[in-house]
């Protein structure tokens, strides 16, 4: 049987991996066992942390540690501070941090003065130029096409050629609307040192994601996304892409109001274990643990629903995905 090679990257040497993919941070669906899961198979698992306490950081990293050896990451949204949380996870030993939605100047330093490395997702080149000069060590280039909040407003391709023309000198990561590896193999052919994956990874059985969610994606062509900022409590005014579904459907035949005046505004579709309610136009996802409307919560999701047909073991979506590549790459 012909030995299937590897993908030698920039991305691929500065994290230690084998498989340039990258596991995008998927908020409250990501969990110790996906990440690791993630990183067993030779890419790079990634722990949403942005809004856990200090114990439950602490909590998810040393769990994911115990599950794998090899290298994982964080991802913290700039958004709230993210000082402390930063703190813990470098105290936890964590090599490889992520950062989204502002200015990663504040925590560059922190970062490297753990000996870490500093990857930071962007939505244009002047912003990935303000990055490299402040000493961010990895552009994620996100384009238009990505799921959850989006900063990008171009299509992936196009950003990632544009970075490129304006900065070689560090990794550059193709994010949004890639799920196959025709995508992947498009992405390195156009000079991207990897792929940044996370509509794909929700339809992982490693993740806490409701079954309704991952059916609606499976489900889901490109058409039925929509970037828009109707999910909106606990993030206010940021553009996100979602599957539409019955809020927005509600939404959109009252003539798309204003926040505070929209069809529903106070209802309770979902809650939490604990009994907390979780209001129609959360920005929160529909989980495994979670009771109630979960069809009519946030269903955030890419244009990479196109190429998502079924659940699978997020080990097994790697390693596919990495000699499909390499097929694509040698034929």
């Amino acid at each position: 049987m012909k030995k299937i090679m590897k993908v030698s990257t920039r991305l691929t040497s500065l994290l230690g991996i084998e498989v340039p993919i990258i596991q995008a941070p998927i908020g409250s669906a990501t969990t110790p066992e996906l990440v690791a899961a993630v990183s067993n198979a030779g890419a790079m698992g990634m722990l949403a942390l942005s809004w856990c306490d200090l114990s439950e950081t602490r909590k998810r990293i040393r769990k994911t540690k115990k599950l794998t050896k090899s290298p994982f990451g964080i991802n913290l949204i700039l958004e709230w501070p993210q000082r402390e949380r930063l703190e813990t996870a470098l105290e936890e030993g964590v090599s490889f941090i992520s950062t989204f939605w502002g200015d990663p100047s504040p925590y560059v330093d922190q970062v490297h003065s753990a000996e870490a490395t500093h990857i930071h997702t962007v939505g244009s080149w002047q912003e990935a130029l303000r990055a490299a000069d402040v000493g961010v060590d990895v552009i994620i280039a996100q384009g238009i096409e990505a799921g959850g909040h989006v900063c990008g407003q171009v299509p992936t391709l196009e950003l990632v050629q544009s970075v490129l023309e304006h900065l070689d000198s560090l990794p550059v990561v193709a994010a949004g609307g890639i799920a196959d590896a025709e995508g992947i193999a498009a992405a390195l052919r156009t000079g991207a040192d990897g792929v940044w994956m996370g509509t794909l990874f929700l339809c992982s059985r490693e993740a806490n994601v409701a079954g309704v969610y991952q059916e609606k994606i499976v489900e889901a062509t490109r058409k039925d996304t929509v970037l828009t900022k109707l999910f909106d409590k606990g993030w206010p005014d940021a553009s996100h892409r979602v599957i539409q579904n019955s809020s927005f459907q509600m939404w959109e035949s009252a003539g798309g109001p204003n926040s505070g005046q929209r069809p529903g505004e106070r209802d309770v579709v979902a809650r939490y274990p604990n009994g907390d309610p979780v209001e129609r136009y959360s920005d929160v996802i529909p989980t495994r643990e979670m009771k109630g409307d979960l069809e009519a919560l946030a269903l955030y999701a890419g244009h990479s629903v196109e190429f998502i047909h079924d659940v699978r073991p997020a080990g097994q979506i790697v390693r596919t995905l990495h000699e499909q590549t390499i097929r694509l790459l040698d034929a």
